[in-house]
């Protein structure tokens, strides 16, 4: 796939280097001639480009029409949205992507000026405490369909009305799959007869609303601390 990046921060570099690792094609577009002479110390000449991303010229350059994804990680919302708004309107991006700097601005992100994913970074981390302090151990590995689904991780707790249940038993949302048990560092694969023991590490696909259900029923019987609400 290539990808277009608008904006050669720590966060536009940073991201190049992940989907250059995954064999990705990249082209990095920079504004500030400073901060491009870095990105070469890092990057082949050929995959950094001086210029505005909000100028079509410049985007036609780096090769937009060929483009699978935009991704714009200025440091500006305003730039931001400019350069999403003409990958769609102009280029017809299939899948753009945009860092939100500033949350009060979150709700201009939205599919009408090109935007199919905000990424907003205190949005983001509020949200984290807040499953830290509510959830107990259950930890968020990954977020599916823009954050409807989530594939999470949590140990049984010794005490939990699961342990010495078979799976069929246990009282689970109807959204909520269970995908591996890990048991000291050997996969199981469950099946209905799989019967939870004491620190096994449930890894489950749960519609995102209902994750506090599945911290319930893993958690320990009564309110103790770990227990989900």
């Amino acid at each position: 796939m290539y990808t277009i990046i608008v904006g050669g921060g720590q966060a536009g570099a940073y991201v190049a280097s992940l989907l250059l690792a995954e064999k990705h094609q990249v082209m990095i577009i920079e504004s500030r001639k400073e901060r491009v002479e870095i990105l070469l110390q890092s990057f082949p000449e050929e995959m950094v480009m001086l210029g505005s991303g909000t100028d079509p010229c410049v985007l036609e350059s780096a090769g937009i029409m060929r483009a699978n994804v935009v991704a714009a990680v200025t440091g500006t919302d305003e730039t931001n949205l400019v350069v999403c708004s003409l990958a769609r309107m102009e280029f017809n991006v299939p899948r753009i992507i945009s860092r939100v700097n500033n949350p009060k601005n979150a709700w201009l992100y939205t599919p009408e000026m090109g935007v199919d994913i905000a990424i907003n970074q205190a949005d983001l981390m509020g949200h984290l405490i807040i499953e830290e302090m509510s959830l107990g151990d259950m930890m968020t590995l990954l977020r599916l369909r823009k954050g409807t689904y989530s594939l999470v991780e949590e140990k049984a707790h010794p005490d939990s009305a699961a342990i010495g249940k078979p799976l069929r038993e246990l009282n689970l949302s109807p959204h909520c799959l269970l995908a591996a048990v890990i048991r000291k560092g050997e996969l199981i694969l469950p099946r209905g007869d799989t019967v939870l023991q004491p620190a096994d590490e449930v890894l489950a696909v749960v519609l995102s609303s209902e994750k506090s259900q599945l911290a319930a029923v893993l958690g320990p019987k009564t309110g103790e601390s770990g227990a989900g609400a």
